[in-house]
């Protein structure tokens, strides 16, 4: 089996490097809180009326005022409260297209995805942060005294919030409610999941937002991760600040939020992967007690992987 990382064995045992906040759990828990505070609220417009399905426009306001937009859809034809997933996209990217909700609402579920902040979608990012902004988002905020100035402090919760109003829809059984996306969009998985216990199933495909100090000791602190050797260049280029400035990053890692995961995981995961290494991967994994499994791809890197969207679609019909 071609290995790039660790081999199998030791990916399976793999915990992850341990920077983590004392008070991450009570961060998050205060986090829900102010979430939980703005309610289930969203507005929905009509944009395809089709015969089998119904797409709208969502928008809702999320934590610190900022309007979230993305879409929902359901069959047209419904009995009873259907099934649900949210779906999560990659860095930089978007919700993706009406017509990418059409396979879930011709499986007998609804859909639900939302464009991140301030990437390629119309979602509002309205940070006020001290420090660099010109390139990426995992070092936002990371200047400021208060944590959730941290750019994905509010992007997690807005993965929640979605979780949170899609199950309070009435077309909605709120008791079958999964997660799915990849990259970025696994990481989102992960963190939705961490912060919403009612989730019933999570599938993350190969997972971002992982384990930092792991990627900064591999050298793959390029493509995606490349903001974390930009940081340390223009603002602690003789390393002083290193361990406080990892530590920091501890409250967006989802390998230290993995372990409030309730929902059954699967994770998808290509042992060739130099974007998001596996053993980054296998951190969160690994920290997971809730049922779990994972799909390995030995051959395939950070792209696409065959067969993996029927066993996506075959996973979430457990709903």
């Amino acid at each position: 089996m071609p290995v790039l990382d660790m081999p199998l064995e030791k990916l399976l045992t793999y915990q992850g490097v341990n920077e983590c906040p004392a008070d991450l759990d009570a961060f998050w828990d205060r986090g829900i809180a102010e979430m939980e505070a703005l309610g289930t609220g969203c507005e929905l417009d009509l944009k395809l009326d089709l015969p089998n399905a119904l797409v709208y426009d969502l928008w809702y306001t999320g934590v610190g005022g900022a309007r979230i937009h993305g879409y929902f859809a359901r069959p047209r034809h419904m009995e009873k409260p259907l099934p649900a997933v949210v779906r999560f996209h990659g860095y930089s990217g978007d919700r993706g297209s009406m017509m990418s909700t059409l396979s879930w609402t011709a499986a007998g579920m609804c859909v639900a995805a939302i464009d991140c902040r301030g990437q390629g979608g119309l979602s509002e990012d309205n940070g006020q942060v001290l420090g660099n902004t010109l390139h990426g988002h995992i070092i936002r905020g990371l200047d400021n005294e208060d944590p959730r100035k941290l750019y994905y402090y509010g992007v997690f919760l807005d993965c929640a919030q979605l979780a949170r109003i899609v199950m309070a829809m009435d077309c909605v059984d709120e008791t079958r409610v999964g997660a799915c996306g990849g990259s970025q969009g696994g990481a989102l998985t992960l963190a939705c999941a961490a912060l919403t216990p009612s989730l019933k199933l999570a599938a993350p495909q190969y997972p971002f937002l992982s384990d930092y100090r792991r990627v900064w000791d591999m050298d793959l602190d390029k493509d995606a991760y490349s903001e974390l050797k930009e940081y340390f260049r223009h603002f602690d280029p003789l390393h002083k600040r290193e361990k406080e400035i990892f530590t920091r990053l501890g409250y967006i890692d989802v390998h230290n939020m993995a372990h409030r995961i309730k929902a059954k995981v699967r994770m998808y995961t290509g042992l060739q992967d130099n974007i998001c290494p596996p053993s980054t991967q296998f951190a969160a994994y690994n920290r997971i007690t809730s049922e779990k499994e994972y799909q390995i791809y030995p051959d395939f890197g950070h792209e696409y992987l065959n067969g993996h969207e029927d066993d996506l679609l075959n996973y979430m019909m457990q709903l």
